[in-house]
Order: structure tokens, then C-alpha cells, then sequence
């Protein structure tokens, strides 16, 4: 199961010639559900030889494995260079026509630059820090934007943003939320169902048939509408986590690291996004 946010096709972490994480079939030693139950390295191509069956999962004899430390430094960095772009643009570019013009630009761009990432099959630091980069002037000028009319919206924001992957990932490592492929799959499909919505939603605003935003308004069902949408994202969260947990436990190759950055990247720019709208919309009169 691929997942991805926004783009819905980043590939999982590399197990042999497949994916970690959704897309494992079981296979020999899969009990009640879990991979490791009899046999943890019977899935594992990474694994140590020799091991007797029964033996709890053990770090990888190499070192050019995938660990935690991996994905935290790598993730610090991308989230770093969203923050440092979001900051120079805040500082450097004052509200303005041309400002707008420049952050609508820099959004295309780290599409662009995210759609490229999410169908190759290595990841490429220098399109992920590009992407984050470039997501980052977006940020910082509509962030800006907000704080000229809403006072305190974009830092309201980032405490949300960070109250919600900080529940999500308590929720996740508590094992309320069991993400199974069963679960990714509708979780998908009504992602995927969303984006056409406001694609729609947009189409009828652009021409003029839907007034004020049309679902994207902001009045109550607008608000209705960011609350789904930040749900959406801490979905998201948990593939995200999921991928990570399984690429490490498959022993991913290091630079795979730098797929959970882009991954968590861009689930945390989603909620933030969201989160300033719905701060906004709180703040309103």
C-alpha cells in the first residue's frame, strides 16, 4: 500500500525488490496478525544468519541500515529548511501582489518537486530540501498574510500542528490505532475522495458558481471542512509512523531516512496549513 500526503503515491520503504510496511504478504511464522511472532527475521532480508527461531528482532550486522537516529536527523533537517524559508520570506517579503504571486510560485514549485521524488525510486536529498525549501516561502508569506489580519494565527498554528502529531503519536504508540492495510486502504480511498471534492469546490468558485469559498468558506462549515482535513492528516501521521517502524524493523537502507522526512514533512505542512485556516476562522468576529 502506497500512501503519501499530499500526493498519495510515496512509495514505502525498500524490502528486497517490494515495499515494507502495507504492501508485506504474510508468509511463514505470521501469527494473530503479527510478522514477528514466530519467526522475526522470516520476512526480514536484512536479518542476521543463524539466528534461532523465537530470537527477539536484533539491530542489523551492518551499519548502513536505517535506524531512528536516521529519520530524526534527517527529518530535523528538512523541517529545518521548511522553517528557514518560511522565515526569510517572512522577514524579506513584505505583503504584497508580488509577494502572493511569489508564494503561489514556490507552491508550484514544491509540487513539482514532490511529485518528481514521490515516483522515483531512490529518494534524492537535494529534491527533498529543494521541496522544503521552497515549501517554506510559501509558508512564510501566507503566513504572514494571516498574522497581518489575524494577530498570532501562525504561532496558534504551530501549537496546534504540534498538539496533533504530538496526539497522534501517543495515540499510535499506545496501540489505539492499529494501522493495518485494511485500515490504510479506506483511509485512502477517502483521502482521495476529499481531494476531488475540493478540486470540484474549486472549479465552481473559479467560475463563479459556488460564492465565498464555497466549502472552503470561512464560516462553520468551512471550519467543518478544516477539522476533516486536519483529521485526514493525523491519518496520515500514522502511515507515517507505520512506514518508519516497518522500514526500520525490515532494515531499509539508510538513505531511506530521507523518505519518512519527506513524508513527515509534508503530512505536517497539510495540518499546518489546515490549522492556520482553522485558527482564522475561529478568530473571526
Amino acid at each position: 500500500m502506497r500512501s503519501s500526503n499530499p500526493v498519495f503515491s510515496r512509495r514505502g520503504f525498500s524490502r528486497d525488490n517490494g515495499y515494507a510496511g502495507f504492501n508485506t504478504a504474510p508468509q511463514a511464522g505470521y501469527a494473530q496478525g503479527n510478522p514477528y511472532a514466530q519467526n522475526p527475521y522470516a520476512q526480514n532480508p536484512y536479518a542476521q544468519q543463524g539466528l534461532q527461531q523465537g530470537a527477539p528482532p536484533q539491530a542489523p550486522v551492518t551499519t548502513d541500515r536505517m535506524t531512528m537516529d536516521d529519520v530524526v536527523v534527517r527529518s530535523a533537517m528538512t523541517l529545518g529548511t521548511v522553517a528557514v524559508g518560511a522565515v526569510l520570506a517572512w522577514a524579506l517579503l513584505p505583503v504584497s501582489t508580488t509577494s502572493y504571486g511569489l508564494a503561489v510560485g514556490s507552491a508550484l514549485v514544491a509540487f513539482v518537486l514532490a511529485m518528481i521524488q514521490s515516483f522515483k525510486r531512490t529518494p534524492s536529498p537535494a529534491l527533498i530540501l529543494g521541496y522544503a525549501a521552497f515549501e517554506g516561502v510559501f509558508l512564510g508569506v501566507i503566513s504572514e498574510m494571516y498574522n497581518s489580519r489575524w494577530s498570532g494565527a501562525p504561532f496558534q498554528a504551530v501549537l496546534g500542528t504540534m498538539a496533533v502529531a504530538g496526539a497522534t503519536l501517543l495515540v499510535y504508540k499506545a496501540g489505539w490505532i492499529r494501522v493495518t492495510a485494511r485500515y490504510a486502504r479506506m483511509g485512502l480511498a477517502i483521502a482521495m475522495a476529499f481531494m476531488v471534492v475540493m478540486a470540484i469546490n474549486l472549479l465552481l468558485v473559479v467560475f463563479g458558481v459556488a460564492e465565498n469559498g464555497g466549502l472552503r468558506s470561512f464560516g462553520p462549515l468551512g471550519a467543518l471542512v478544516g477539522i476533516f482535513a486536519i483529521l485526514l492528516g493525523a491519518f496520515f501521521l500514522t502511515l507515517d509512523f507505520k512506514q518508519i517502524e516497518d522500514g526500520i524493523a525490515y532494515g531499509a537502507p539508510r538513505n531511506e531516512a530521507w523518505l519518512a522526512a519527506f513524508g513527515l514533512t509534508t503530512t505536517l505542512v497539510w495540518i499546518y496549513v489546515e490549522m492556520l485556516r482553522l485558527v482564522a476562522i475561529f478568530s473571526r468576529d
